[in-house]
């Protein structure tokens, strides 16, 4: 490739800030994992969800606020632990391992701009079903019981601490060996474009190397921002919500339909990502973001821990939806998935063959870059179709909780809760000690919990939309003003 057709891997940076600057970014990393804590220990099976403290406010008392978030006895320390740390690197060990021995599509990525394509190889789908199908085993032999269940749950916050520490060292080494990113290197190295502000705490946290790539003995080239992406805590939110799901047996001796069909969404939701793996290429993590810490954190912690808060709940708490609540959880779960599949199988058959006779009598405009933008079908709807779909499918997260909240109240097997048992469950603790759990004066307040999900989705999707467009009237320039001619609304038509 001649010099006068290779662009620096130092582009200008004329992105601006995002996530507002310094101050948000400083903001998110050091207040998005304080969520996650705090989603773990209000709502728990101690005391209920949430806490009763947090009801009667004026009551609090540290003390009291301890006890009742089931803080560890050891304080500080006991949110960490050596053998929970061991056991989570094998596991990034052994999906490293997996990625490296099994067979894959080998993909070239979209084109850089100092030129050339990066090579990745997609097996996501087959390491995540080798693993599901160990845990399989383990719970046929096991029960409930089975240890990697039992230890999910046993160790849950210890889980948040170590994945959170493996985020922050990902970003901090990321961000230490992007300065050594260099103009014309030989290994499609290069800078993202919103990533090198100067600003320690904005680039540590929106990224500054676009696809970090390092040589590891064994497991050969590994693309960091990529494996993170779909491996480790894609299946992971699966390997909780199971986790839920066997706690809730082993607790009550059945296991209710409302975890049933959030499980078995969420599990569609990964696997068909798996299962298309190779269509990450074109989202903007891949092409335009750098990897930092906002990356690492959404994709190890944010995402398994805060997506699975309902069946967390639903596992303390059974909800028996019956017939008529699952076919209405069914319909609104089929419905945004209809959209969000059919609206990106469109897209992606248009990019890699604009010949398919599925998609040949579809309409679009021309840009200037070569680039051609659908006008018609889904993507004549409105810009966004899929995220649309996206954020239908996140009600049926959610829907099967019901009107969430309850309280936990400890004591003798015997007579102790009479008049309370039509409203909830009883379970032993160990010993003869019971936990009876009912909803109560908490009924209705667990939905910030449970309903959470919905509500920080829908932020999320109008975020990234508004990303998007910035970047497209960056690419497009005055052809996408006329796109937008065409295709007035952006993600709901009439809406927004």
């Amino acid at each position: 490739m001649s010099k006068s057709a290779r662009k620096s891997v130092l582009p200008a940076n004329t992105h601006g800030y995002e996530f507002g600057g310094p101050l948000g970014a400083f903001a998110a990393t050091f207040g998005l994992p304080l969520v996650c804590y705090l989603a773990a220990f209000i709502c728990n099976d101690v005391s209920g969800c949430p806490i009763p403290s947090a009801l009667h406010p004026r009551t609090l008392t540290l003390a009291k606020l301890r006890n009742e978030a089931g803080w560890p006895q050891d304080g500080l320390k006991g949110l960490a632990s050596f053998r929970v740390t061991g056991f989570v690197l094998a596991y990034y060990l052994f999906s490293l391992l997996l990625q490296a021995a099994l067979p894959g599509l080998v993909v070239q990525g979209v084109p850089l701009r100092s030129g050339g394509r990066l090579e990745y190889k997609f097996n996501a789908f087959s390491s995540a079903v080798t693993v599901v199908l160990i845990a399989a085993a383990g719970t046929y032999l096991h029960g409930p019981e089975f240890a990697l269940w039992t230890f999910i749950w046993d160790n849950y916050i210890q889980l948040i601490t170590v994945n959170l520490g493996v985020a922050f060292f990902l970003a901090t080494f990321v961000y230490y060996r992007s300065f050594s990113v260099k103009s014309g290197n030989t290994n499609k190295r290069e800078l993202a474009a919103g990533g090198h502000s100067g600003n320690i705490i904005y680039d540590f946290f929106i990224g500054r190397e676009l696809n970090p790539r390092i040589t590891l003995p064994v497991i050969g080239t590994l693309d960091i921002k990529a494996f993170c992406e779909l491996r480790p805590g894609m299946l992971g939110w699966v390997l909780l919500d199971l986790a839920f799901v066997a706690h809730q047996y082993k607790l009550y001796g059945f296991v209710s339909d409302s975890i049933i069909l959030i499980t078995l969404f969420q599990s569609l939701y990964v696997f068909d990502a798996l299962w298309m793996e190779p269509a990450i290429l074109s989202t903007m993590d891949i092409t335009t973001d750098g990897f930092g810490f906002m990356l690492a954190f959404g994709d190890l912690v944010w995402l398994p821990f805060i997506y699975s808060l309902q069946a967390r709940y639903l596992a303390v708490y059974p909800v028996q939806l019956g017939l008529v609540g699952v076919a209405g959880v069914l319909a609104v779960q089929g419905f945004g998935y209809w959209i969000f599949r059919s609206s990106n199988n469109e897209k992606n058959r248009f990019r890699t063959n604009p010949e398919d006779p599925r998609i040949a009598h579809l309409q679009y405009m021309k840009t200037k870059s070569g680039s051609k933008l659908l006008t018609s079908g889904w993507w004549g709807f409105s810009r966004h179709p899929n995220y649309l779909g996206d954020w239908i499918m996140a009600w049926s997260y959610s829907l099967p909780t019901a009107i969430a909240g309850y309280v936990v109240k400890h004591g003798s097997p015997v007579g102790m809760f009479q008049g309370d048992l039509a409203d909830g469950q009883v379970f032993s603790s160990g010993g003869l000690a019971k936990k009876h759990v009912l909803q109560g004066e908490a009924r209705g307040w667990g939905m910030a919990i449970t309903y959470f999900y919905v509500l920080y989705f829908a932020i999320l999707l109008i975020h990234r939309e508004m990303r998007d467009e910035e970047a497209c009237k960056r690419k497009y320039g005055d052809d996408w003003e006329e796109y937008k001619k065409k295709v007035r609304w952006r993600i709901l038509p009439g809406i927004y």
